[in-house]
């Protein structure tokens, strides 16, 4: 018996081929400029909210970055069943089977779900935005990015931590409203307590008329506690915030150097 190979007709194939490829390019060129024009659109709508001032910063941010990864999750979808079509797939047949392959994994999906519907109620009830600071489990940063899957938060060391939004089931937002600067200040038992006293407090009304992120004080509270040489003083202020770590640098600094101008004047 001879077996003879199927002629080829090669300028066929390479021409049927290259008008693939010419199509492929296409569509491919066609999804780049709609994903890059969708993104400035997307931009630029929520930079004309900001600019009304009809939506806050973080906020603005948040859901820029949420409309934006569906928006591209959207349009991956579109170019993946237009190229199916190109090579006469029908992408009802292909989402049939993905819905009876969906069934069978659902059960093992359960905590993708979760994650969706937690992310989801985060952004509905407005519990973070992106640059607040935030404290979730063993976390705590600043919250770059919240999506209907998982939450980035960049903690101070530049670590940044990929939270699935079910994990969090506490959450501390430190963003919202003025935050409190406190400073602890020690001085010697043979120190006049009531002089010092008084001497820190007119370097923090100094302070205070100096420094604008200062809401609040600073006061001298007085003793906080006695120690085995020396008497604790807490000071307390009201910041802008964000800015409560900058005024405790600022109060220790100038609480410092009043004490000290205390003992020259002694000496």
């Amino acid at each position: 018996m001879n077996w003879q190979l199927p002629k080829i007709n090669w300028a066929n194939f390479f021409m049927d081929t290259g008008i693939i490829i010419l199509k492929l390019a296409v569509i491919y060129l066609i999804y780049i400029i709609v994903k890059k024009v969708g993104f400035k659109l997307i931009a630029r709508s929520f930079q004309k909210l900001e600019e009304r001032k009809e939506i806050s910063l973080g906020r603005s941010r948040t859901l820029q970055s949420l409309i934006t990864n569906i928006f591209s999750y959207a349009l991956v979808f579109v170019f993946i069943v237009t190229v199916l079509e190109l090579f006469n797939i029908k992408a009802t047949a292909v989402l049939a089977g993905a819905g009876v392959v969906g069934l069978a994994v659902g059960f093992g999906a359960q905590g993708l779900v979760s994650d969706v519907v937690t992310g989801f109620f985060l952004l509905l009830e407005k519990q973070i935005d992106v640059g607040d600071y935030v404290t979730t489990g063993s976390f705590s940063g600043i919250v770059e990015a919240v999506g209907l899957r998982t939450t980035q938060i960049r903690s101070f060391d530049g670590t940044l931590h990929y939270i699935p939004n079910r994990m969090i089931t506490t959450l501390s937002n430190h963003s919202r409203g003025n935050m409190r600067a406190l400073v602890d200040i020690t001085i010697p038992y043979e120190k006049n307590i009531d002089e010092a006293i008084k001497i820190l407090q007119s370097a923090c009304d100094a302070l205070a008329e100096e420094e604008p992120k200062i809401i609040e004080g600073p006061n001298v509270l007085g003793v906080q506690n006695l120690g085995t040489s020396d008497v604790v003083i807490r000071v307390i202020a009201k910041t802008e915030n964000m800015a409560q770590w900058e005024v405790e640098r600022k109060m220790r600094k100038v609480l410092k150097e009043a004490l000290q101008s205390l003992q020259t004047e002694k000496d």
